[in-house]
């Protein structure tokens, strides 16, 4: 990430509720990854939240990305 992203990042995230919501669940969602993936065996109901967790990261990237760039014009 470049400087001018970084600042941009740190202005949507003081600036837009809707931006700062997804950052945040992104951090909570890559904290539950972590425990899930620290395990050495998981359930297939873990399985199941793993792929879960990782499609609800992934959609909130794409959404915070989509926000990056309509503010970068």
């Amino acid at each position: 990430m470049q400087a001018n992203d970084q600042t941009l990042v740190q202005q949507l995230f003081d600036g837009n509720a809707r931006f700062r919501m997804l950052y945040e669940e992104h951090l909570l969602l890559e904290k539950e990854l972590r425990k899930l993936e620290q395990k050495t065996f998981l359930t297939p109901e873990e399985e199941v939240e793993k792929k879960k967790i990782q499609k609800l990261k992934l959609a909130g990237k794409d959404e915070m990305e989509l926000i990056l760039i309509r503010h970068r014009q």
